[in-house]
Formats: structure tokens, sequence, C-alpha cells
């Protein structure tokens, strides 16, 4: 007599996890919509941006990151959690990341408000420790690109409209000094 345990079944935590995330946003996308789907995912990427951004913080001995190590802990903290992000670029007015594989697999394919973890997590990080974030999701798996393209823009624009792309995130820091201007 067979076994469940011999079935050839590929359930583990981390599959049924990914599923348990990606029909929750199925579900909300389908009762109340795309953009409100987003607003509560939106939530949940906060308070875990938060904690992760106090791990970081705590193990790294800092009270605040400067520019180059939140870009860091962007990077390391998707690739400990599956995503295969590198840092493409980054300046006193963004940090750009690039992304070959997402930490939910192909459970985002076709949900776009699981990308709202991702923005919020980058968000709340740059925030806290930079002052002001505005993320861009530029190119997304889940709309069906080959890799992800995430700006994180960390100067407010002042000529900037509710049309412009991303959203904002505000931190109790002041926004970073220009290098230059202050001899780093």
């Amino acid at each position: 007599m067979n076994s469940a345990k011999d079935a050839d079944v590929h359930l583990d935590r981390d599959v049924f996890m990914r599923g348990l995330v990606r029909e929750l946003a199925t579900s909300l996308e389908s009762i109340i919509g795309l953009e409100e789907a987003s607003g509560y995912i939106s939530l949940v990427g906060q308070s875990v941006g938060s904690q992760i951004n106090d791990a970081y913080a705590e193990a790294l001995g800092l009270s605040r990151l400067n520019r180059e190590q939140t870009a860091d802990v962007l990077v390391d903290l998707k690739q400990r959690i599956g995503g295969d992000f590198f840092l493409i670029s980054q300046d006193d007015e963004r940090i750009v990341l690039g992304s070959r594989t997402c930490p939910f697999a192909e459970k985002v394919l076709g949900r776009d408000s699981m990308c709202m973890m991702t923005s919020n997590i980058f968000g709340t990080i740059a925030a806290r420790n930079l002052g002001y974030a505005r993320v861009e999701l530029e190119e997304t798996i889940a709309r069906g690109h080959t890799g992800c393209r995430v700006v994180v823009h960390l100067r407010p624009e002042l000529d900037m409209d509710d049309d412009d792309p991303g959203r904002e995130y505000f931190g109790d820091a002041e926004p970073e000094a220009p290098a230059a201007a202050t001899g780093r």
C-alpha cells in the first residue's frame, strides 16, 4: 500500500506559503479590486519593512543606514528570501535595482498586488533611513516582464503630480544630503 508521504507531491513550507499569499492576493483582487488589494498588502509590507529594517540596524550596530548601506540591505534581504535582486546603480537621486527572479516565483504571475510587498518594504526601509522614498516598479515579473526593475527615488520632486508613477514613503529622518555637500 502506498502512503501519503511517498506521494510525488511538490509541497513544502515555502511552496505552501507562496501559494497562500497568491490566493490571498487573488481573493482580494477579485473581491475589492487591484487598487484596494494593493492597499491592504501595502499595510503588511510596511509592517514587515519596519521589522526588517530594525533587524538589519541592530545586526549592523547602526541607528540609521546611509544610502550605500540601504542599497546593500535592499539587495541582501531579497537575496535571503529567494529573489535574485542586484544593484544596477545608485546616486544621490535614486537607487536602481533589478531582479531575475521573484521570491514568490511563478505564484506572482498576474498578481500585481503582490508587488506591493517589494514596494512597501523597500520604501519603508529607504524612508526610515534616508527620510524619503518614492518606489517605482518600472518592470515586474508579475506583469509578464522577464525580470523586475525597481527605482527607489530619494528626493521629492517639487513638480510631481498625481499621475507620476510610484508610491511615496516618508520617514522621520531628513533626506540624506548629497555626498559632495557633506564631504563623504
